[in-house]
């Protein structure tokens, strides 16, 4: 296995007595390829949450979701995943392209258990994958270096109801998001965009942040 701890890591193991702790850890638990059952749990997310960091040395983390299984294990070593419709940012698809290296932490919040995974990733712009994922404008192909399950115990329990009204429909058509229909982005905006939101009415900053902090997503 590539080296696993940082120099830092090591210093403050050794500051904390732990360093006989963490090397045991990672013997038993810290793996290059994933399990049957890793696959699985994985396979059976609806979301999870992905690191990544810029050329200018700032990490980023996001919330990705979609629905069950959204995120696909080819093989032990590689898993792909959609990026859909956001703010325009490329926040996090940008750092990819730039510095390859990610990090992934998927959570069950129903029965908490939490893995992780980390390994160098590049993104894919056409072809059969990209096409795989309907109302998808990139997908990102991730070549694992490390996966190992988290302690679970400080995870809060959480019933899961309703996922997100946003999801990709079978035919790549998603709903217009609510922030599209702000007034100060409609010169920005796509034609398409511009119209939808004009049809279902432009609303203020104001608007958006009120029906946010109520919940109302559409």
């Amino acid at each position: 296995m590539e080296q696993f701890y940082t120099e830092a890591q090591r210093t403050l193991q050794n500051e904390f007595s732990t360093r006989d702790l963490a090397e045991r850890i990672k013997e038993a638990v810290v793996t290059e390829i994933l399990s049957d059952q890793q696959a699985a749990f994985i396979h059976s997310r609806n979301m999870f949450y992905l690191s990544t960091v810029d050329e200018l040395g700032y990490p980023s983390c996001s919330y990705k979701g979609g629905d069950i299984g959204f995120v696909r294990v080819i093989d032990p070593k590689t898993l792909v995943f959609p990026n859909y419709d956001g703010n325009g940012m490329f926040m996090s698809t940008g750092n990819i392209q730039a510095k390859s290296k990610i990090g992934l932490l998927f959570i069950d919040f129903q029965t908490p258990q939490r893995i992780r995974v980390r390994g160098e990733a590049k993104c894919i712009k056409e072809g059969p994958v990209l096409k795989s994922y309907p109302g998808a404008n990139l997908a990102v192909e991730l070549t694992i270096s490390n996966v190992w399950v988290n302690c679970p115990r400080y995870i809060h329990r959480m019933n899961l109801s309703d996922q997100s009204p946003y999801i990709p429909a079978k035919d790549g058509t998603i709903p217009l998001a609510l922030w599209k229909r702000v007034d100060l982005v409609q010169d920005v905006i796509t034609d398409k965009d511009r119209a939808e939101a004009e049809s279902l009415g432009i609303i203020t900053i104001d608007e958006y942040e009120a029906n946010v902090a109520n919940g109302k997503l559409l």
